[in-house]
């Protein structure tokens, strides 16, 4: 349904979208199977092995949530012709080279929403392809590639805040919606990501940093989880957005024993971790703002040093 003469905030979220989406892992493959699930285009961009595999078989999605489907999906190594919406799924360790595959020149009046961990990314996509077109959003799922176009989703939720106004960003809500993606709209976009970044922080530099999933992170390694959860609180309110440790440690404390931070399975798999968009980020806005974060600092020195 593209039309690169009308804006995407008037596509009517009850017709057909074309939808790219930059890095179908365990977030992009997930959301691209449940898109093309609810009737839209989705276009996969990735590297020739996985395009390839895509082409035949498509997305096979096994979720607590949705249960097991599989669903059809084009795929190339790069942007084409102009889309509706790009979603960026890549981890940020391979950001700025999976750019890449999506020229400028190409995307149309597509907007282009980043769901990536971490601050600092959407200027660097404005900066490629005009604010614009850039909306930052957050995702919370526990969500696995186990080969090319193979989804483990192992969360029983999977839910999207996006930063803007709602008048911009209530067809884009209601798609994803519509697709089965829990979907909010909040104007604050400092508030979405620091609000993840703040939880996840501790999450994953100490499940990292010592193998361990969560379970026996809040009991072996309390102390040290209290204290990190109080300093990225800290770090947030500095940055203007209210944190409590208190509701970060009891959403901790509710999750499954077993559970494992996507940096810690990066560490499993021998793959490029993403310290510098997670505790990088935590550690040059501590710095900026005056904040002292010793237990933040001292773990991110093990990880970058062992």
């Amino acid at each position: 349904m593209v039309n690169p003469s009308s804006e995407l905030t008037d596509a009517d979220p009850t017709l057909r979208w074309t939808v790219a989406v930059l890095g179908p892992g365990g977030v992009g493959g997930l959301l691209a199977g449940l898109l093309s699930r609810a009737g839209h285009r989705v276009i996969c961009l990735a590297g020739q092995d996985t395009v390839r595999a895509l082409r035949q078989d498509g997305i096979r999605v096994h979720s607590m949530q949705f249960g097991d489907f599989a669903a059809p999906v084009e795929a190339d190594t790069e942007l084409r012709e102009p889309v509706d919406l790009c979603l960026v799924t890549v981890k940020h360790t391979a950001l700025d080279e999976a750019l890449e595959r999506v020229p400028p020149h190409v995307i149309g009046q597509a907007l282009i929403v980043p769901l990536l961990n971490g601050v600092e990314h959407p200027s660097v996509l404005r900066e490629r392809y005009g604010a614009q077109h850039v909306a930052a959003g957050v995702i919370r799922v526990e969500s696995t590639r186990t080969a090319p176009g193979t989804i483990e989703h192992g969360s029983p939720f999977t839910q999207i805040d996006l930063a803007g106004t709602q008048q911009r960003l209530a067809n884009l809500a209601a798609l994803l919606a519509e697709a089965g993606v829990e979907t909010r709209v909040s104007e604050g976009e400092s508030s979405a990501l620091w609000t993840k970044l703040a939880f996840l922080a501790p999450f994953a530099l100490l499940t990292t940093r010592y193998g361990l999933a969560i379970g026996e992170v809040r009991t072996d390694r309390r102390e040290e989880l209290v204290a990190l959860v109080e300093e990225a609180a800290a770090v947030s309110r500095a940055c203007g957005v209210p944190a409590d440790p208190a509701k970060a440690l009891a959403l901790y404390d509710a999750f499954p024993a077993q559970s494992k931070s996507s940096m810690q399975r990066d560490a499993e798999a021998d793959r490029p971790l993403e310290l510098d968009a997670i505790g990088g980020a935590l550690l040059r806005a501590a710095e900026r703002h005056g904040v002292p974060v010793p237990i933040a600092a001292r773990l991110m020195s093990e990880l970058t040093t062992g």
